[in-house]
């Protein structure tokens, strides 16, 4: 079961990686443990003052969205 979510999870951050990378960026899916998604975001988005906002309110929502199993995503430093 969680083989197919993190499949899920890949398929939504390739989704979203075109927009990060117009900007400069990059977003890396790091594991999925507990219900958690973890993510490195890159280049540009890194230490970007709107990084938190991109993850929270963007990447978080959509993921949770799509995969409602989903509590969170994180930003894994």
């Amino acid at each position: 079961m969680e083989d197919k979510i993190e499949t899920r999870i890949n398929q939504l951050i390739d989704k979203i990686r075109p927009y990060l990378i117009n900007d400069g960026g990059d977003i890396e899916f790091i594991k999925y443990e507990d219900n958690i998604v973890y993510v490195k975001l890159t280049g540009a988005c890194e230490g970007c003052p709107m990084m938190d906002i991109t993850l929270k309110d963007g990447i978080e929502q959509l993921i949770i969205n799509e995969i409602p199993e989903i509590k969170e995503v994180r930003n894994a430093l």
